[in-house]
This record gives C-alpha cells, sequence and structure tokens, in this order.
C-alpha cells in the first residue's frame, strides 16, 4: 500500500510545490485604477486630500494610507474615508512645500486577498526623496507560503470530508463498519480543522507586517475576527463541531446496524429447522430494519446536505464569488461546484483507499459511485462555464491572463480526469463477475484468556480440520464465471495456501492440544493470532488474484494523482486575480497614465479634475462621472471621461457627452463629444478653452435608450 501510494505522495508535493511557491505574493484582486493627484503629475497648488480609486471596494484600516514627504514623515492627517464606490481619501495637512511626496496604500480587497503599493507626486517641482516604493508587496515571504499552504489542506481535507462521507453515505453503507473508512473520513476532518486553526492565526500577519512572529500575536486576532474572512473561518469552526457529531452519527448507526442484521442471520441460521410459523414474523422484522435503515439514510443525508453546504459557503462567501457581477447568482452556484469537487474527487479518493485497503468492495456500491460521479461531473460543467464567464469574461482575458492560463489547465486536467474514469468504468463492468471477498472483524471485543480457550477448544475438536478454521476474522469466497474466478480459487486453494492449510491442520492442531492439556493460555493466545493472521494472508491472496480489481486499483490510482494536481490548481486559482478584474484594470491604468503623460511639463495650471454623481432615474442608473482636463489651460486641452458604477467598476454606458459655458462672458455651451477608449471610458483631445474665468462644466450621460441626465459643476480654468 505505501509503495503504491508514493507516486502520488510526490505527486501532491511537486504540484503544490510548483503552485503554490510560484503564487507567493499572492495576486491581488483589487487594482489601484486612478487617483488624485495622479501618479508622477506636478500641481501648482498643495492639495487638501490625496483620494485613491479601486476597481472594487476595499478594506481599509486607520493605518491604510499614508502619505510621506521628501525626508519620509507623514504628512496625513485623520482616518480615510470612502468617498464613492471603490474611492477612498485621506486628508492632508495644510501648508505643504514644494517637493515630490510619496503615497502609499496596504488595503483588503473585497476578496479577502491584501492588496499594496505607491506612487508619487510632486507639488510645484518635483524633488528627491528618501522614500522607495518600488516593488512594494504584501502576502509573500514564508508566512505567504504558508497560508497557501493552509488553504490547500483546508481545501483538500473538505473534499476527503465530505466525499468521503457521501461514498458511505450513498454508495458503500457497510463500509461504515470499516476501520479504513472510518480513519478516512476522520482525517478529513483533522485537516480541515488544523488548517482552519492556522489561517485563523496566520491572518493577522497575512494582511499586516508579514513576520513570522507576529504569527502568535494573539492580540491581532480581534481585528481578524471582525474582518470578512475572520467571521468565515470561525463559521467554519463551528460547522466542523457539527460535522463531528455527524461523523460520529454516520458510523456508530450503520455499524450497529451491521451487527444486528449478522446477528439475526446467525440466529435465523441456528434456528433453521425449527422456523415453521415463525418466518412470517421474521419477514416483518426484515422488512421494519429495512425501513429503519431507510429514515436513517434520509436524516444523515438531509443533516449532511446541510452541513455540507454550510462548510462551501464559508468559502463562497468571502472569496471570488462575494464580488464583482451577480454575486446574488454567483454564490449558489460556488457552493454547489464546491460540493460536486467533493463528492466527486474525494468519493475517488474513497474508493481508492477501499480498492487497496479494505477486504472487499462490493460490484455494487462501484457501480453506485460511477453514477454519482457522473452527475457530480455535470453538475461541475455547468457550474464551472458560469464562473469562467464571470471571470474571464472575453476571449483575450482567458488566454492573455494568468487566472486563464491556469482555468486552461484545470479543463485540460479534467479532461484528462474523465478519460481515465471512461477506463475505470471498463473495470467496474468486468468487477461483476470476479470474486467478492468479505472480511469481517467482530465488533465485540474479547479479553485475552476468552481468545485463548476459543482456540485451544477448536484445536483440540476431532470434528475440525484444517479446511474448517474459524477465528476472529471470517473469510468467504464468491466466485463467479469470470477468469477472475477461477485464479482466485486455485490461489486460494493451491501453492501457499495448500502448505498454510497443511500446517494449521497438523502443526497447530497438535501444539494446541498441548497447550489445552497443558493449560497454557499465553500459547493459546499466540495460536488464535496465527490463525487470523493465515486467514487475512488468504483472504489477500484471493483478493489480490482478481485481474479486474487489480486494474481499477491501477485506473483509480492515476485519477487519484491528476486529481492531487487539479486541486493544487484550483488552489491557485483563489489567489489569482481574475482575469475580468485584471483586464478592467489594465485599462484604467493605462487611461490615467495617458492623462498624467500630458501634462507632463506643463506646470501652469496642472490638471483638472472633477467628479460629478449622476442619477439617470431607471434600472442601474447610478454612477459617477469621472472628468479630467489636461492641462486645464487656455487653448488646447485634453479631456477625459471615467464612468463608473457605485460599486466603482467601470460603467459601460453607451453616450456621454459634456458642454463648457462660461456665463459671465455669455460663451458657450461649448460642446465636446469625446470618443469611446474603452469600458467606462471616453477621451477627446484639442478641447479648446477660449479664456480663463469660472466654467460650469455639463455631463451629459446615457444609460438606456430612454433614461439619460444631464449633471454640471463649476470650476475655475485657465
Amino acid at each position: 500500500m505505501l509503495r503504491a501510494l508514493l507516486p502520488l505522495c510526490a505527486l501532491l508535493l511537486a504540484s503544490a510545490g510548483l503552485l503554490l511557491g510560484g503564487a507567493a505574493p499572492a495576486s491581488a484582486h483589487a487594482a489601484l485604477t486612478g487617483s488624485s493627484p495622479a501618479q508622477g503629475s506636478v500641481v501648482d497648488k498643495a492639495p487638501t486630500e490625496v483620494t485613491l480609486t479601486f476597481s472594487e471596494k476595499v478594506s481599509v484600516s486607520s493605518g491604510s494610507f499614508r502619505v510621506l514627504n521628501p525626508a519620509g514623515k507623514r504628512v496625513d492627517s485623520g482616518k480615510p474615508a470612502n468617498l464613492d464606490g471603490g474611492t477612498y481619501g485621506v486628508p492632508l495637512r495644510g501648508g505643504l512645500p514644494d517637493g515630490t511626496y510619496t503615497v502609499t496604500f496596504q488595503v483588503i480587497s473585497a476578496d479577502s486577498h491584501p492588496v499594496a503599493g505607491g506612487f508619487t507626486f510632486s507639488i510645484g517641482a518635483p524633488s528627491a526623496t528618501s522614500v522607495s516604493v518600488s516593488d512594494r508587496t504584501v502576502g509573500g515571504g514564508v508566512v505567504g507560503v504558508l497560508y497557501d499552504v493552509a488553504r490547500y489542506v483546508s481545501y483538500a481535507g473538505f473534499v476527503v470530508l465530505v466525499g468521503g462521507a457521501a461514498f458511505v453515505l450513498a454508495c458503500w453503507q457497510r463500509g461504515a463498519g470499516e476501520r479504513t473508512m472510518q480513519r478516512f473520513v476522520v482525517s478529513g476532518w483533522i485537516a480541515l480543522t488544523g488548517a482552519t486553526l492556522a489561517l485563523l492565526l496566520l491572518r493577522g500577519s497575512y494582511t499586516g507586517s508579514g513576520k513570522v512572529a507576529d504569527i502568535f500575536d494573539l492580540s491581532l486576532l480581534g481585528p481578524v475576527l471582525q474582518s470578512k474572512t475572520g467571521a468565515a473561518l470561525l463559521s467554519r469552526l463551528l460547522l466542523l463541531a457539527a460535522a463531528a457529531l455527524f461523523v460520529a452519527v454516520l458510523f456508530g448507526a450503520y455499524a450497529r446496524g451491521d451487527e444486528e442484521d449478522e446477528g439475526h442471520e446467525r440466529d435465523g441460521a441456528s434456528e433453521d429447522g425449527s422456523r415453521g410459523a415463525g418466518s412470517a414474523q421474521d419477514a416483518e422484522d426484515a422488512a421494519d430494519r429495512a425501513a429503519e435503515r431507510r429514515d436513517l439514510t434520509f436524516g444523515l443525508a438531509i443533516g449532511g446536505g446541510v452541513i455540507a453546504a454550510g462548510l462551501a459557503a464559508t468559502w463562497a462567501m468571502a472569496e471570488h464569488a462575494s464580488t464583482g457581477i451577480q454575486t446574488g447568482i454567483a454564490m449558489p452556484v460556488d457552493i454547489l461546484h464546491l460540493l460536486a469537487v467533493a463528492v466527486w474527487l474525494g468519493g475517488l479518493a474513497a474508493l481508492l483507499t477501499a480498492l487497496y485497503r479494505a477486504p472487499s468492495i462490493e460490484a455494487a456500491a462501484v457501480r453506485r459511485f460511477s453514477g454519482v460521479a457522473f452527475g457530480s461531473v455535470v453538475a461541475l460543467a455547468a457550474t464551472g462555464l458560469y464562473q469562467s464567464w464571470r471571470q474571464v469574461g472575453s476571449w483575450s482575458a482567458l488566454t492573455g491572463t494568468t487566472y486563464g492560463q491556469l482555468l486552461l489547465a484545470k479543463i485540460a486536467l479534467v479532461a484528462v480526469l474523465i478519460g481515465i474514469a471512461r477506463v475505470s468504468r471498463r473495470w467496474t463492468g468486468h468487477l461483476a463477475d470476479a470474486p467478492v471477498v468479505r472480511t469481517r472483524t467482530k465488533a465485540k471485543k474479547q479479553t485475552v484468556a476468552a481468545t485463548a480457550a476459543s482456540s485451544v477448544t477448536a484445536a483440540a475438536s476431532p470434528s475440525d480440520g484444517p479446511a474448517s478454521d474459524t477465528s476472529d476474522t471470517e473469510v468467504s469466497t464468491e466466485a463467479g464465471s469470470g477468469k477472475g474466478g477461477a485464479s482466485a480459487e486455485e490461489t486460494a486453494g493451491s501453492g501457499k495456501g495448500a502448505s498454510t492449510k497443511g500446517a494449521a491442520g497438523s502443526g497447530r492442531n497438535t501444539s494446541a492440544k498441548g497447550a489445552a492439556g497443558s493449560g497454557d493460555p499465553k500459547r493459546a493466545a499466540q495460536l488464535a493470532r496465527q490463525r487470523a493472521a493465515t486467514d487475512a494472508a488468504r483472504a489477500k491472496r484471493v483478493r489480490e488474484a482478481d485481474p479486474f480489481r487489480s486494474g481499477l486499483r491501477r485506473s483509480v490510482l492515476a485519477e487519484a494523482g491528476v486529481a492531487v494536481v487539479l486541486l493544487a490548481v484550483t488552489t491557485a486559482l483563489t489567489t489569482t486575480e481574475p482575469g475580468r478584474t485584471e483586464e478592467e484594470a489594465k485599462a484604467a491604468k493605462a487611461a490615467s497614465s495617458s492623462s498624467s503623460s500630458s501634462s507632463t511639463g506643463t506646470r501652469s495650471s496642472g490638471t483638472l479634475s472633477l467628479k460629478l454623481p449622476f442619477d439617470t432615474g431607471g434600472e442601474d442608473g447610478k454612477g459617477t462621472a469621472r472628468v479630467t482636463l489636461s492641462p486645464a489651460r487656455v487653448g488646447g486641452n485634453t479631456l477625459h471621461v471615467y464612468v463608473s458604477r457605485a460599486n466603482g467598476r467601470a460603467f459601460d454606458v453607451p453616450e456621454v457627452k459634456l458642454a463648457f459655458t462660461l456665463a459671465a462672458q455669455k460663451i458657450g455651451p461649448l460642446p465636446v463629444e469625446p470618443d469611446r477608449v474603452a469600458t467606462g471610458h471616453w477621451a477627446a483631445s484639442d478641447v479648446q478653452i477660449p479664456m480663463a474665468g469660472d466654467w460650469t462644466v455639463s455631463v451629459t450621460v446615457r444609460t438606456s435608450d430612454i433614461d439619460q441626465v444631464t449633471v454640471d459643476k463649476n470650476t475655475k480654468i485657465g
């Protein structure tokens, strides 16, 4: 077993190392799309505040924004405030001298990932500065790697816990009595619980200083628990407590039911000659037990489904699904997607464990899992298609962004997994003709003395020959008509098996009689253990002689290896900026750079920036129009208009118009019709301002065929 799983463990470590190692620092999911003053700009007068616009709403604290003078001392005053959607402002002290100022920020995006960066602007003229903002990152280093590893382990634990429990409940209820399956599901619970606790401890340092020492700073737990991610992790721990109770009931109830059924079977066999009129009562009892089993299965399915959906929701409420477009649809779809992954991959791992470690598994159980896996793949494909559209949005983002490339890799791995699954289905079809070997260990614990006495009695009985060996382990072989049955019988009845029987029939019986005669309980107990080991070895030989079972083991092992890599790619996707967000951020940054570069070297008036909130009155009619005019002087100017929704994302409106009016001189309105540059971005060049004065800038925004509004603001130009 260990040798067979070594390649799988190596694949797990290699894929985790490549993907998680390459994921530090974690990719930010909120990007800075604009600022005022603009990055690298030179302004004549000191601004009263600095504003920063992100691609989505972010979480800020008192130290999230810092403005530093050329000497590196802070000149910001007061706490940052949310001005509109994804725009935030921090006030500055008055009377700032000329020079280059540095703005740094460290915030948390709406999908729980830390974001950090910085830029500079100058008052009067650029100057030397002691502050460096190059390559400012957060979420990296040792803490970042540990955090990503904990995320991977949490996903793996969820898959094993939910998938293993679903496999036992829906496919192989007899497996509830197998210690191997119990350990498998419990290991998933332990992994998920431990990883969740680790994430809670790492979160404060991960989003803050990034220092290893701060992992154990319990004072950071308070702010973490007050955040969206902290609330999700705490909810996960509470649900895991309920999951522990569910697992205990699942295995305890089914194992107890199996023992009762076996007891009734033994009673029926011993009283076979005296049944008569009692057969009707026996049939009624059997029907009652079957009804109780159905009720138990239904109750466990409902309770387990609620707990599993709740656990999946702790990811959906704090990550990609909770931000962006259509969150009301995206979060339930994400929950369904996670459950489908867990049932498929976790059930696959449970089947692999049963094939290698359990004494046997019925062909009917494998066929049932095949049907469950098919339904999971269908759900996975449907939900994955929607998520891909939502997170990518365009073909260019699918092929030109890291998120899109990882998504293509995930799709390829799923295709490979489905191909291997087809091979497994063919082995499953042959498995019906193969022998089924069952090894059941009595749940009732016996003392050493009782075991010794049983062994001595069995060895001393003249009617018990080698072929009637019995012990605490029962072995039964149901041979079919295929080659597997023939080879199994030959293996069980010849070769080492025959010599073992001979040894059991001669040496052991002689020794047992001697032990019985001498009353040596230690010797009798030793003989009992030897007989149990012999029977277990015989069962293993019968099991491994089945070529169909061996073929199924190999194909399922290959599926599990691909599933390990698939889970690593999925974890990497959750720490990568979605393609749609990345493209929008690039477009906004390019527009901002263009606006900034157009004003370089024209210090007489700098860049004018105006924000005009609007509401057309129709559905989805609220937003903000940000107008920049550079260099805001008499003569030709470059104009940019950025239209955003209330949540700060780019607003793709069908039409934007502007007009400039100088009422004091009875000039205007002078119309300007900018061209659409990108989503939510409009621009016009050579906008003529005939003279300096207090101008009224009017912006007309149309959000539909009938919904339109004009907003205006007065400002001094020139």
